[in-house]
């Protein structure tokens, strides 16, 4: 068998866990070309059959590569089998079909919960050495898929939308590519509700059904390198329940406003290295995941050991990203040497009741932001709720828990929140550590139902409001705190739980005072 790139992670950037080795597909030399079974790259032949006589006939053989020469190839889904590598020579362009009924409606999973989808344009199950090399791009068509909000368009991108065909829903604000697809949402749930599994059920609303681009389920030592992945139906990239993933010198585009446009979910995957790699999507860029709810406990596979690095994140909801649905549990994960520029977050923790699960021992470093839209590093456990942040929940198994995640040594010129910790009143965030971070943004840090914090050697150059904001917290340091730039307030704490909190080697020289305490708050709370 291939020996893993792992040797190159551990002379680039060392994990500071035991992380195994990443074994790569063990594929035979052999290849074919699609060309060689009737495959046609004018664009408008369909070669869905062409394409699965191909890796048929390497796979009776034992396995090998399947060539996508220079063309444009128009097909439907195409199903990988084990010991197969797809490469796509330079100019090479896959075409995936805008007809709906070219992808059969499987059982499958999205968003962290089993349901009947539409088969993905490339797709793999139980599957082991796979890969799909080159620098050839596959196009999932996903303009024929997604919805698109009204909000995101500009006056003359709207009306050539709308008269290109679809429709628009009630309230005029979502265009939908069919009436099915737009009341899709409510039949589907009906057939949840009346437990449904019956694939036929489901035929009235496939053009609701959207599929990710890539779905490769239950594999073992599967290698993505050098194509382009782009214009997903749904998410882009998603391993689930995989282990031995090398996903690397890639290329992951959708369009700003996709509708679930995210470039790579890892879902309950181990044993995995993402690598010098360019995103520029709809939703979030590099995602780690692990079911939803209920669900994702009960099949229980944490996302764990895996090695992000040297990737560039262009527009995304977030730059590297777990949860929200991160029930099953996320632990050993290393972040390095990345860059996020123009993404609505950049470091993005998000959870919410319900959803259960433990993350801990994360570790990210040498982070580069630029023109962040909203928060620069957010941990945020009430994702998608609204109501008091005061208001105590029942512990639970629907409990989430962050803790032991290790940030430092990053830099984001631009944010509008600096820091945000936002955990839970029954369960606040634990033992999170930033050193070193520089951070230009309107507002530098919130901190809110947690424990165990520490910031040390954080520089801020905050536009308005206290330096340092603590809200029902304890056993907070603030260390070697630097504000560049003029305050009212260095430091507002309140909420009756807010204690033990720590600021040493700081000045607040800059702000016209130091601490301003709300009702509440016991005496001696902060410590200078």
């Amino acid at each position: 068998m291939n020996k893993s790139a792992n040797s190159a992670v551990g002379s680039e950037v060392k994990a500071p866990f035991d992380m195994p080795e990443i074994a790569l597909p063990n594929i035979p030399e052999r290849s074919v070309a699609i060309t060689d079974f009737g495959a046609c790259g004018d664009g408008i032949t369909m070669n869905t059959e062409a394409i699965a006589r191909a890796i048929e006939a390497v796979a009776a053989d034992g396995g090998g590569t399947v060539i996508i020469p220079s063309g444009v190839w128009l097909t439907g889904p195409i199903v990988l089998k084990s010991h197969i590598r797809l490469h796509t020579e330079h100019g090479a362009v896959i075409r995936f079909s805008t007809n709906y009924t070219d992808y059969p409606l499987i059982e499958s999973n999205f968003e962290g919960l089993s349901s009947i989808r539409c088969m993905s344009p490339l797709y793999g199950e139980q599957l082991e050495d796979v890969a799909i090399t080159g620098n050839g791009i596959f196009d999932g068509s996903g303009d024929a898929w997604r919805p698109v909000k009204r909000f995101k368009m500009t006056e003359l991108q709207w009306k050539k939308l709308i008269n290109s065909g679809g429709v628009v829903d009630a309230d005029g604000e979502i265009w939908w590519p069919t009436e099915a697809a737009m009341n899709g949402a409510v039949t589907v749930e009906a057939l949840r509700k009346q437990g449904s599994t019956a694939t036929r059920d489901y035929e009235p609303v496939r053009s609701y059904l959207r599929p990710v681009l890539l779905s490769l389920r239950n594999c073992s030592r599967i290698l993505l390198d050098g194509p382009t992945f782009q214009n997903s139906p749904g998410w882009c990239l998603h391993p689930w329940v995989s282990e031995h993933i090398t996903i690397r010198n890639i290329t992951v585009r959708n369009p700003w406003y996709s509708q679930n446009g995210d470039g790579l979910d890892l879902e309950s995957c181990r044993y995995a290295e993402v690598s010098d790699s360019v995103f520029d999507v709809g939703d979030d860029a590099i995602c780690i995941k692990s079911g939803k709810n209920e669900q994702g406990r009960k099949l229980g596979k944490p996302c764990e050991y895996v090695v992000v690095r040297d990737c560039t994140v262009y527009h995304g909801h977030g730059g590297f990203v777990i949860g929200s649905e991160m029930s099953g549990g996320v632990r050993n994960l290393l972040v390095s040497n990345c860059s996020f520029i123009g993404t609505d977050v950049g470091l993005r923790f998000k959870s919410t009741r319900g959803r259960g699960g433990v993350v801990e021992h994360v570790y990210i470093r040498n982070i580069r932001m630029k023109d962040i839209a909203r928060e620069a590093i957010t941990f945020n456990m009430y994702y998608e709720v609204k109501g008091d942040p005061d208001a105590l929940a029942e512990i639970n198994e629907g409990t989430p828990q962050f803790r032991d995640i290790f940030i430092e040594d990053t830099v984001c010129a631009g944010a509008d929140i600096g820091i945000q910790l936002k955990g839970l009143p029954e369960m606040p965030i634990r033992s999170i550590h930033l050193n070193r971070v520089s951070i230009e943004a309107k507002q530098a840090i919130e901190c809110t139902n947690a424990e165990n914090i520490s910031l040390r050697e954080i520089t801020v150059v905050p536009e308005q409001g206290p330096v340092v904001r603590v809200h029902n917290s304890k056993n907070i340091l603030l260390e070697e705190i630097v504000a560049k730039t003029e305050s009212e307030i260095f430091m507002h704490v309140t909420g009756d739980s807010s204690e033990q909190i720590r600021c040493t080697n700081t000045s607040t020289a800059l702000s016209k005072e130091s601490i301003v305490y709300g009702a509440g708050v016991k005496e001696g709370a902060v410590q200078v």
